[in-house]
């Protein structure tokens, strides 16, 4: 209950502070890259639970001559780049938490296609809402393995507090101004890398 009143709390200030700043974000989004101007994605919260996550647009519209869309480097542009480097383009996210769907700290909310691959000890992560940072963003982002950062996860369910959620959100502060380990590949094709790995370890046990 406690942690759920400092969501909203912090999620209902943040808004009402950088709401100059959201809508002039929102207007350069459709400035450049048209409507709409959020992306929803479906990603698993507590329990597994599927909720539509909100974000800023960072990729335009493009697709084959098949109606497929384009893979993701080709879609997005110097300015959706400009967006993930900063990440502006999780502000929305302050909806989800406010809809209850999404804490400020806990483990972050990754593409429902995981969902089929984690190991039993990774799937522990859902035993807590998400979260628009956690233990493992403020731990090495993304240079850290997909298996490090579930370990991370999961360490943070054991043992998250209030007062640690304070101090990985003083830490989000400082990993954010330092632009550290975001210049990595994007989430969705760590989901791909991730799942065909865990594929052919599953092709090598069934030979």
């Amino acid at each position: 209950m406690l942690k759920r009143i400092v969501d909203l709390i912090i999620a209902l200030i943040a808004l009402i502070v950088l709401s100059p700043f959201f809508i002039l974000v929102a207007l350069k989004v459709r400035k450049n890259l048209g409507s709409p101007i959020f992306f929803l994605q479906e990603r698993p919260g507590k329990n597994a639970k599927i909720f539509k996550m909100i974000k800023f647009r960072s990729m335009k519209d493009a697709f084959d001559k098949d109606g497929n869309a384009l893979p993701d480097d080709q879609r997005i542009t110097s300015f959706g780049h400009k967006l993930r480097s900063t990440s502006l383009d999780e502000m929305p996210q302050l909806l989800n938490v406010l809809k209850g769907e999404m804490s400020i700290v806990g483990p972050r909310p990754q593409m429902k296609d995981f969902l089929d691959h984690y190991s039993e000890h990774q799937m522990r992560r859902h035993e807590v809402k998400p979260g628009m940072t956690g233990l493992a963003q403020v731990s090495g982002r993304n240079n850290l393995s997909w298996e490090e950062k579930f370990d991370l996860d999961v360490e943070y369910v054991d043992t998250h507090s209030i007062w640690l959620d304070f101090k990985i959100m003083f830490k989000t502060v400082n990993v954010m101004l330092k632009k550290e380990g975001i210049n990595a590949p994007d989430q969705e094709v760590g989901a791909v890398r991730f799942s065909n790995q865990h594929n052919s370890q599953a092709d090598s046990l069934r030979k």
